[in-house]
């Protein structure tokens, strides 16, 4: 990709229980936090997961061009089977949004990162929990964001 388009992106960090979600501004600039939404691991398979449907209409609200997940490969570049449910979760979720373009992000230590981020703020125990996913959502979305305009 030589020239990023303007328009937002989402970042996505799926967890087990949380969804966090951060966005970008229409330049692709910088990644702010937007929300935790609660992972809905009970919908049936012929219906749309609440955290995705909240995705959608996010994606409608804001006017994104283009979604990020984050990937959680393991430190030697392999995948394993958390990578293999995103990659699942990343699929269902391109079908439930549409034309909205969906990539796949390595986020290493995207958790890591926004946690210690975070603790060096001061922001600590169950303050932390309830934004961590975000958090680990703006450090996947901006390292996305950086490696595009280095790209260029």
């Amino acid at each position: 990709m030589s020239a990023l388009s303007r328009g937002r992106r989402l970042g996505v960090d799926v967890g087990k229980v949380r969804v966090g979600v951060a966005i970008s501004d229409p330049d692709g600039i910088l990644a702010t936090p937007l929300v935790t939404v609660p992972r809905d691991m009970g919908a049936a398979d012929d219906a749309v997961p609440s955290d995705m449907a909240e995705l959608f209409r996010l994606v409608g609200e804001h006017e994104v061009v283009q979604i990020v997940v984050g990937l959680p490969v393991r430190l030697n570049g392999a995948e394993g089977p958390a990578a293999i449910d995103i990659r699942t979760y990343a699929g269902r979720l391109a079908q439930t949004v549409g034309e909205v373009p969906i990539v796949l992000a390595d986020e290493r230590m995207s958790t890591v990162v926004a946690t210690r981020r975070l603790a060096e703020r001061g922001v600590r125990g169950k303050r932390q929990r309830a934004v961590v996913d975000q958090a680990a959502a703006v450090e996947i979305l901006q390292s996305w964001l950086d490696a595009q305009r280095r790209q260029r």
